[in-house]
């Protein structure tokens, strides 16, 4: 028998070190070549790493969450054989991408590598005490202002053994008792809850809040708020869903939105672009690269339909379809989660009234789709109801101004309301 280590082999892509997000043995498993020991995320993608050889795991060197350096020992197997000659380092010869959709964040009480163990300090707590046995019809002592204590924590004096004198019950003895044990609050079968789960914030969760972060920290933002008529695009939309071309999904809003996007950027190209701060150069787009948020089992992913200044609205909305069914579904590329120069952001019927979106760090704009209410609107006579739904926009406001991104978002409305305009050639 031997000791071989198996170490984080180079996932390309000049990475220097790799977030482990999950185990897929423990110690004292038995694992064939090429069964996965675990799995490894990247700035974009997760990855699996495979075992080399045969043997039984004696140790893992790291937790879900910890960082790991390319070329460090992930575990340390048992090997039998010809295999174990000599101790030597074994690096996986492959490495299997997976989406970051697909990721699992366990907790960190989930990590194989550390024996639960209990801390010294952590010492089991007496059962409550049994019932004081008094003298039937005896009441308890106890002082007006202790009563209503105990009334208003549900507590029956008759259960709490009195410390003064002549069994008289005090404050510290209600005090005492609440610590003790629950107790069902006003007689209603409620209880407290004291319970603190801890989770670890790894993988896809980890990438997520560091991207918040970074936007909100570096970029100021400036959100504008406008008041759509969506009523005649409703009507636009339910007649050409009522003849669905074959094998072509329903139409959403979101399919004119994104042509609306397209021919407002086309008038103003400043706003479909990307920031680098630390270089101060503002990169200008002349593709419109759309990311659309997408909420998936393992979190916020942005998966990009790419030049959507050449699609039309039908293949808008097959593009979408297909890629948020790969996103939720943890099968999209890389290369289908990254390239957005522009984002567009919706919670759909669960939408608020308005939204103050985070700009997707280094774009320097972001569409927000609220929910369609019916709400009365003057038409210059009387009241009439209409389809009407709130726009919220967030600019960069270090390098897009308020008067241009006011420009935009009344452009984009302009567009909504008279939806033909939206096919007409300038």
């Amino acid at each position: 028998m031997g000791e071989r280590s198996v170490k984080l082999p180079d996932i390309g892509e000049g990475i220097a070190e790799a977030e482990l997000v999950e185990w897929h043995v423990k110690q004292g498993d038995l694992v064939r070549e090429d069964d996965l020991l675990a799995t490894v995320m990247t700035d974009k993608a997760s990855v699996e790493i495979p075992s080399p050889l045969a043997g039984e795991v004696v140790w893992i060197g790291a937790q879900i969450g910890d960082a790991v350096a390319i070329g460090s020992t992930l575990v340390k197997l048992k090997v039998a054989g010809d295999d174990a000659a000599e101790s030597k380092d074994e690096t996986p010869t492959k490495a299997v991408a997976a989406p970051p959709a697909a990721t699992k964040a366990e907790p960190a009480a989930a990590a194989p590598s550390l024996p639960a163990r209990i801390p010294a300090a952590i010492e089991a707590k007496p059962m409550a005490t049994a019932a004081v046995r008094r003298a039937p019809g005896e009441k308890p002592l106890a002082s007006p202002a202790v009563r209503l204590k105990a009334r208003e924590a549900g507590i029956d004096l008759r259960q709490v053994q009195g410390s003064g004198p002549a069994g008289r019950i005090t404050h510290e003895d209600i005090d005492a008792f609440l610590s003790r044990a629950p107790v069902p609050a006003h007689g209603r079968g409620l209880s407290p809850k004291t319970a603190v789960t801890d989770v670890k914030v790894v993988g896809l969760r980890r990438r997520i809040a560091e991207k918040m972060a970074l936007s909100k920290s570096r970029i100021p933002h400036i959100t504008i708020i406008e008041e759509v008529n969506v009523s005649p695009l409703e009507e636009l939309r339910a007649t050409l869903n009522k003849k669905p071309a074959p094998e072509q999904p329903k139409l959403t809003l979101l399919p004119f939105l994104m042509r609306a996007m397209a021919k407002a950027l086309a008038e103003q190209p400043a706003l479909n672009a990307l920031y680098d701060d630390e270089a101060g150069i503002v990169h200008q787009h002349a593709g419109i690269h759309i990311g659309i948020a997408t909420q998936t089992p393992s979190g916020l992913v942005v998966p990009v339909v790419k030049h959507v200044e050449a699609r039309d609205l039908r293949d808008c909305s097959i593009e979408l379809n297909r890629l948020a069914q790969r996103a939720r579904e943890g099968t999209a590329t890389r290369e289908e989660l990254t390239g957005s120069t522009i984002t567009i952001t919706s919670l759909g019927a669960l939408g608020g009234l308005a939204t103050t979106p985070v700009i997707n760090h280094p774009e320097v704009t972001i569409v927000g789709v609220n929910k369609i209410a019916v709400r009365p609107l003057w038409d210059g006579t009387q009241f009439v109801p209409c389809k009407m739904m709130n726009l919220s926009s967030s600019f960069d406001h270090r390098v897009i101004d308020g008067w241009d991104a006011a420009i935009f978002v009344q452009r984009l409305r302009e567009l909504l309301e008279n939806p033909a305009t939206i096919f007409v050639d300038p």
